[in-house]
C-alpha cells in the first residue's frame, strides 16, 4: 500500500473520530413544564425555588410582585411563575394562570389559625378556577420543621 494510501486512510479515521466525538449536533430538547407557584406571603415560595435552583438561602428576599425561575431537571426543566401572597397581590394571581401546566400551592404549617384559614380560602379559590381546575396540584406544607407546625391530618 503507498504512502498515499496510508495518509488518506488515516486522515478519513480522524475524520469518523472527530464525527464520532464532536459533531453528533445539539443534546435533544428537554421538555420544558410552566407552573405557577402560590401561597400566602412568608409561606416560603421563594426559598423553595432558591433550594431547587441551588441558589444560596441567605439572599432570599420576599417576592414583591412576581418572579419567574427556571428549574432544571436531568429530563426537564420547569418555568416556575412565582405569585407574591401578600393581600394586594392576591387579587391579580389570576392575571397569571393562563398557560399554566401545573399549580404549586405552598403554605405555612406552623402559621396562625388566621392565615391557615386564608390559605385554605386561596386554595379552594384556584382549585376552583376555569384555568387550574383541570391541572395537577402540589400542595407544599411547608416549615414543618417548626415546633407549631401542624400534620397533614391538621391542615386538610
Amino acid at each position: 500500500m503507498s504512502d498515499l494510501r496510508i495518509t488518506e486512510a488515516f486522515l478519513y479515521m480522524d475524520y469518523l473520530c472527530f464525527r464520532a466525538l464532536c459533531c453528533k449536533g445539539p443534546p435533544p430538547a428537554r421538555p420544558e413544564y410552566d407552573l405557577v407557584c402560590i401561597g400566602l406571603t412568608g409561606s416560603g415560595k421563594t426559598s423553595l425555588l432558591s433550594k431547587l435552583c441551588s441558589e444560596s438561602p441567605e439572599n432570599v428576599v420576599s417576592t414583591t410582585g412576581f418572579s419567574i425561575k427556571a428549574v432544571p431537571f436531568q429530563n426537564a426543566i420547569l418555568n416556575v411563575k412565582e405569585l407574591g401572597g401578600a393581600d394586594n397581590i392576591r387579587k391579580y394571581w389570576s392575571r397569571y394562570y393562563q398557560g399554566s401546566q401545573g399549580v404549586i400551592f405552598v403554605l405555612d404549617s406552623a402559621s396562625s389559625e388566621d392565615d391557615l384559614e386564608a390559605a385554605r380560602n386561596e386554595l379552594h379559590s384556584a382549585l376552583q378556577h376555569p384555568q387550574l381546575c383541570t391541572l395537577p396540584f402540589l400542595i407544599l406544607a411547608n416549615h414543618q420543621d417548626k415546633p407549631a407546625a401542624r400534620s397533614v391530618q391538621e391542615l386538610f
